[in-house]
């Protein structure tokens, strides 16, 4: 099985120092042999995730980005301002694979959910940053489905 790592935080956290950690168990994944990770787009942790593992590209050129979104409405072009050309338009995921389930039968506010249970079916590793004493939302609905599939876990939290 080729190695895999997922991504799932909660939508907000606390300080600059996760931002470390999170990039040094990202390259201790890629020294132990995993090169393909993958992660969402609906929190400020998984936004973290593609700027560490974008980041880490640059050093190890193998390795690959997957992004799953729920809604084409995540894939819009967005504006970035040239020094010397006045404006650019591009596609914040031009330079990564996205991958979209098939979830348009799912109650929309599950559908994070049904995705995340997806992305961690293919996968042997996840690095979150799950609070294990809440019992509710998105992330640690997450955090047990990754337990109960005897995934390896890094909770930078």
């Amino acid at each position: 099985m080729i190695k895999k790592t997922a991504f799932i935080g909660h939508r907000e956290y606390a300080g600059n120092k996760l931002e470390v950690e999170l990039y040094l168990a990202v390259e201790n994944q890629i020294k132990s042999g995993c090169k393909n990770f993958i992660m969402g787009t609906h929190d400020e942790f998984d936004k973290m995730a593609l700027r560490v593992c974008r980041s880490l590209r640059k050093k190890y050129k193998d390795i690959e980005i997957e992004v799953v979104i729920t809604s084409l409405n995540t894939i819009k072009p967005v504006i970035e301002y040239d020094n010397i050309f006045g404006r650019e338009k591009y596609f914040l995921y031009a330079d990564v694979d996205t991958i979209m389930y098939d979830i348009e039968e799912v109650y929309f506010k599950k559908k994070i959910i049904v995705s995340n249970q997806k992305m961690l079916d293919n996968c042997d590793t996840l690095i979150c940053y799950v609070n294990t004493q809440k019992n509710y939302g998105g992330a640690i609905k997450a955090y047990n489905y990754a337990m109960k599939k005897g995934l390896k876990i890094i909770n930078l939290y």
